[in-house]
């Protein structure tokens, strides 16, 4: 894995630690989101497997080195710099959300304990692919919640903002709860389910529409699944309906989907074909699904691909990277940002979740006293990479959607609702770390110059 694949600033400040002496100084840095997007009232933690591959991965090749030797910002760097990148292992600490697990503003997802060297460095890797992935499968979650237990289907590749992007976008909205998604490469890669119909160029490519459905019928035989909008909707479902078994079903990709589907569900019905399905895509979104479900319209499946693919409404989660502890010469000092707007909390943190709140506190306390009575808590950051060696095998995609799945059922409905104006999540913080923060931002503001 490339050390480019970075922002140049953390390249920099990697070269000035080195040159000031302090690339070994034990640095700890938090990922999370300050604040949750309009209308999501959680957040699906995901991409934790792409961010530890990367780390166990990261090195810096000749080129690499070539090229920064190259350029006028690193004319002065220390030749330390350079034979530290050429040397460079991640060596570290990860704690992390283990992924489908529901989070909330201001909880770290991801923690970082390493030489300040290598923990700067791949802020930039780290947050692209937590956030995007995150972003992507807690929009599947608000699709799967509206669909109100139909399949959805992820079909986002083409509207995707790369071809990787979609790959990855699939594997988020899998563990967000969709059935699977139409991207082959993210089925072979992930072992992900891959679900596929007909364009419209299939029925346009043959002379009359019932022969592409019999030539589709049969090279596919019960997987196939004709798209009946091409030409007229009622009489595509007639023509579909006419060829009996073995079939799947029919698309509609058009239209009033309510209505539509009404119909071509009485001409199914009427020719006998009570188990075939109805799918319904074109331009779907969390919203019209709960339209159609509040409908009843009698819909089996779904596929939401561009709103899907690049969470259309909110298609960024403003996820950061904080230095919020620094060891040096052995003492420990704690970090936080004062800036009005952007303040953050200092100190390691850890997570625990009570049946009906989180408290976020520091990551030396214990649940009981930290808290007081409320029920066993559950430790949310886990241990992944210790001395840069993994403690355990991370859980597959197919174990994060069934943890996904699972604790989504257990937020109070209100949590699921897809409007946020109603109560959010309890959060709440501990005595011990608010008492840390005000300590730490009495040293700092004093100190300051």
């Amino acid at each position: 894995m490339s050390g480019l694949l970075t922002d140049l600033y953390e390249l920099t400040m990697a070269a000035g630690y080195v040159a000031a002496g302090k690339a070994h100084e034990r640095a700890t840095f938090e990922l999370f989101v300050r604040n949750l997007p309009p209308n999501r009232l959680f957040l699906v933690a995901a991409g934790l497997q792409q961010a530890i591959d990367y780390l166990l991965n990261l090195r810096f090749t000749a080129d690499d080195i070539g090229y920064l030797r190259g350029l006028p910002q690193f004319s002065r760097a220390p030749e330390a710099f350079f034979t530290a990148l050429g040397d460079f292992r991640f060596s570290g600490d990860v704690f992390a959300v283990p992924e489908g697990t529901p989070v909330f503003a201001g909880e770290p997802i991801l923690t970082v304990r390493a030489p300040l060297l290598e923990a700067q460095i791949p802020e930039t890797y780290l947050l692209a692919t937590i956030s995007f992935q995150t972003m992507i499968a807690s929009k599947a979650a608000r699709v799967v919640e509206a669909a109100g237990g139909r399949g959805v289907v992820e079909f986002g590749t083409r509207r995707a903002h790369s071809p990787e992007a979609g790959t990855l976008a699939a594997r988020a909205a899998y563990i967000g709860g969709c059935l699977g998604t139409s991207n082959t490469e993210a089925g072979r890669r992930f072992g992900i389910p891959v679900y596929g119909t007909a364009a419209h160029s299939w029925v346009l490519s043959f002379p009359s529409e019932l022969e592409s459905f019999q030539q589709l019928q049969k090279l596919l035989g019960p997987s196939a699944i004709y798209l009946i909008d091409t030409y007229d909707t009622l009489e595509g479902a007639r023509k579909a309906a006419s060829l009996g078994r073995p079939l799947w079903g029919v698309r509609l990709d058009s239209g009033d989907l309510n209505e539509l589907a009404r119909q071509v569900r009485n001409i199914l019905d009427d020719a006998g074909l009570d188990d075939a399905k109805i799918m319904a895509t074109g331009d779907l979104n969390e919203y019209r699904i709960l339209e159609l479900t509040a409908a009843g319209a009698p819909i089996d499946a779904l596929g939401v691909g561009t709103e899907l693919a690049t969470s259309a409404d909110k298609p960024n989660l403003g996820a950061v990277y904080k230095l919020v502890e620094l060891e040096t010469g052995g003492e420990k000092h704690y970090t936080a940002k004062l800036s009005e707007d952007k303040q953050t909390y200092p100190g390691s943190k850890q997570v625990f979740r009570y049946r009906d709140r989180d408290l976020i506190a520091c990551s030396w306390e214990c649940p009981t006293c930290a808290t007081g009575p409320g029920g066993e808590a559950e430790a949310l950051l886990r241990p992944v990479l210790i001395r840069g060696a993994l403690v355990d095998d991370l859980p597959d995609v197919h174990r994060a959607r069934q943890r996904a799945a699972a604790a989504r059922k257990r937020l109070p409905a209100a949590c699921r609702s897809l409007y946020d104006e109603h109560k959010p999540y309890r959060v709440e913080y501990s005595g011990e770390l608010l008492a840390l923060n005000e300590q730490t931002r009495k040293r700092m503001q004093e100190s300051a110059p």
